[in-house]
């Protein structure tokens, strides 16, 4: 019967077989598991698994669930834990967590799409292109408890994104939790990252002469994009 239904699906909507078989298989539950034993400063596991978490996360990433509620609501029974052990454990997870999860399914993406011959064409020839651009989090209705009764709004957290245009895949992420801290103050950390012969598209924002000069020093290059 389930053999049925799955060749039904196969037949009939072959894209979404491929892309609920690509996500089983990039965020598997062991490699999560991995990924978070490797990565947690603070944070540990008690009842709730991080791979149970990005589970949880990806509906409401994909849009097949409005909120982290609507998911946590579909499967409740399969979780066994409350709704507010889910909300302690997306608050608590850390930067580095976070920023591991993007690097680490960025590689199996780009295999995935390099086996599939779904990579665009060189934009310089000789240069690895790649696109830094910022990024706030989204605002949202849902006042924090402890701050219900201020008349201001709290800043949204920052972060820089690569982006390789060639894959078509964001690679790296520099998130941070200071909503008054500048884009610039994440360069550093981009800066650590680069390697010879890289082209790095940005902003003139980003074109602060530490940047331009450390990625002299690490022999790549820098584009204004706005220009």
């Amino acid at each position: 019967m389930l053999g049925a239904i799955f060749e039904r699906f196969v037949e009939q909507s072959p894209v979404s077989v491929m892309v609920r078989g690509l996500m089983e298989r990039v965020f598997a539950p062991r490699r999560m598991e991995e990924l978070f034993e490797a990565t947690a400063k603070v944070q540990y596991t008690r009842e709730l698994l991080f791979s149970s978490i990005v589970e949880l996360m990806s509906p409401v990433v994909c849009a097949i669930h409005p909120s982290v509620h609507a998911a946590y609501q579909a499967k409740a029974r399969d979780m066994n834990v409350s709704l507010s052990a889910v909300y302690a454990k997306l608050n608590g997870i850390e930067l580095e967590v976070s920023r591991a999860l993007v690097q680490q399914t960025a590689q199996p993406m780009a295999e995935i799409v390099t086996q599939l011959g779904g990579q665009g064409s060189a934009w310089v020839e000789g240069y690895r292109v790649k696109i830094l651009d910022g990024l706030c989090l989204a605002a949202t209705d849902h006042r924090l408890k402890v701050l219900r009764s201020e008349a201001a709004a709290p800043l949204p957290g920052k972060s820089l994104v690569v982006l390789d245009p060639h894959l078509r895949l964001a690679t790296d992420v520099f998130p941070c939790e200071d909503g008054h801290a500048q884009e610039r103050f994440l360069l550093r950390e981009v800066l650590a990252t680069v390697q010879p012969n890289e082209l790095w598209i940005a902003d003139r924002n980003m074109c602060t002469l530490g940047f331009l000069f450390g990625l002299q020093q690490r022999k790549a290059n820098e584009c204004d994009s706005s220009t």
